[in-house]
């Protein structure tokens, strides 16, 4: 597999500055890894270039979890704070957090994540995996999210339904009737996470992200129809007929265009147009 030249910088550049962090704490000058940082003015600077604040940020109280291969996810074993009211997806009582809230959850402090054998994952082999570009999710694709969460939206996958019950909930609004043990009740449960995640492509034309605005009330059962969605566009804009195909999909939700260029993040959107005939 091959990764683009940024990606490739980026992993090598934490990699150098992990090192440097350890010879520092073990020269006996007594350095915290902070401290260190703060002492290479060029390492800083990579640091603030790549938007990772995470070694100069400390929580008093950190979330736990493991990360599940199958799933391509992390499955929250303990839960700390409130950040977890408005992220990550609920199946059979548990949370689970798709990649890109993995590695958000682990540059601002607020989660360790471990493998199923209880070893620390590092936030370099954190990064990694957004690097591989699977389970739907890429380096361009997390630069979006990250921006987004960073100004207080909350933020989800599209097509991937925050909870069971919320799926029942519209399912309600447009039935008389709902049986609770049938087949639409079921056919959303955990094994079926790990489908939805291999069937996204990242160069499908399709919305990456639903948005709702902050709320303090939002609840994953009943989260209301998102009041836009994201889609992330490539190396150029997409054409009229792909638009033309994002926003059926948008079903009269609005939809943004998401773009990255020099690592600055963008958001821009389409009105329609008539030219004037000419005679």
């Amino acid at each position: 597999m091959e990764f683009s030249q940024d990606t490739t910088e980026f992993v090598s550049n934490i990699c150098r500055m992990e090192a440097a962090e350890e010879w520092s704490s073990s020269s006996g000058e007594g350095l915290s890894n902070s401290e260190a940082c703060l002492e290479d003015s060029k390492d800083e600077e990579l640091f603030y270039e790549m938007g990772s604040l995470s070694k100069l940020q400390f929580r008093k109280d950190v979330s736990k979890a493991c990360w599940i291969d199958e799933m391509g996810m992390a499955e929250l074993l303990e839960r700390k704070g409130s950040l977890f009211n408005s992220m990550g997806i609920i199946r059979n009582g548990k949370i689970y957090c798709s990649t890109e809230e993995t590695l958000f959850l682990a540059e601002i402090g607020a989660l360790l994540l471990v493998d199923e054998n209880h070893t620390t994952i590092s936030l370099k082999d954190i990064y990694k995996k957004v690097a591989e570009g699977k389970n739907g999710c890429c380096w361009e694709g997390f630069k979006i999210y990250r921006h987004l969460k960073s100004l207080g939206y909350i933020v989800g996958r599209h097509g991937i339904p925050w909870s069971l019950k919320s799926v029942q909930s519209s399912l309600m609004r447009h039935e008389d009737t709902f049986d609770e043990n049938s087949s639409s009740k079921t056919a959303l449960d955990r094994s079926t996470i790990v489908p939805l995640l291999k069937d996204l492509h990242l160069t499908e034309v399709k919305p990456t992200f639903e948005l709702y605005l902050p709320n303090s009330r939002f609840r994953k059962t009943s989260p209301g129809d998102p009041s836009f969605v994201v889609y992330l566009a490539g190396g150029h804009p997409p054409s009229r007929l792909e638009i033309e195909v994002l926003e059926k999909q948008c079903k009269g939700i609005p939809l943004k265009v998401g773009h990255i260029d020099h690592g600055r993040v963008s958001f821009f959107s389409f009105d329609k147009a008539e030219l004037p005939v000419l005679p």
